[in-house]
């Protein structure tokens, strides 16, 4: 009698794959190798932008950079930009403690991760230092800006969180 009662009372046997516990316990180590796959599908499919290939050629040249800056904090350089989005220019003035530097000025936008999207403008300031140029949209993005001379004697340089800033005011002072 009691091995009936028993097989009445007992659930039926279900195979493994019916349970929702072994599938549930699959999920874990089945999404980290979906992770897995991603990732390295990211590292192996974008080129690293960051990476300096002459580093050290790229290292002596910090000195000949700092010589440059030192050059502008002697002349007293200044420069202010400011971009229209609107209008698409970009509009600013240099200036000196002698007054303005004579030539024309080189100015580099580099984007902060993809070199593609750098922007190398040529101007020419008018007797009071002021100058315009067409500049296509800027990416919201941090930017490196570089402004110097035709000869490369100096330079002024800083960053521009654009459109969080407006204006960027460079001003050469090294010490």
């Amino acid at each position: 009698m009691t091995q009936t009662i028993s097989r009445r009372f007992a659930p039926p046997a279900v195979p493994w794959w019916r349970q929702r516990w072994p599938w549930l316990l699959m999920l874990g180590p089945f999404l980290v190798l979906l992770a897995g796959g991603y990732t390295g599908w990211l590292a192996f499919s974008s080129q690293d932008a960051l990476v300096v290939g002459d580093y050290y050629r790229q290292g002596k040249a910090i000195n000949q950079d700092l010589r440059r800056d030192r050059v502008a904090t002697t002349l007293g350089l200044s420069m202010v930009l400011g971009y229209d989005a609107r209008t698409g220019r970009l509009a600013g003035r240099i200036g000196a403690a002698a007054g303005v530097p004579a030539g024309r000025l080189l100015l580099h936008l580099a984007h902060a991760t993809q070199p593609e999207k750098d922007v190398q403008l040529v101007l020419l300031p008018d007797a009071d230092g002021r100058f315009t140029a067409a500049l296509p949209l800027l990416e919201r993005s941090r930017w490196v800006v570089l402004a110097e001379n035709e000869q490369r004697n100096w330079r002024l340089a800083g960053t521009w969180h654009w459109p969080l800033q407006r204006e960027l005011r460079l001003v050469a002072d090294v010490p």
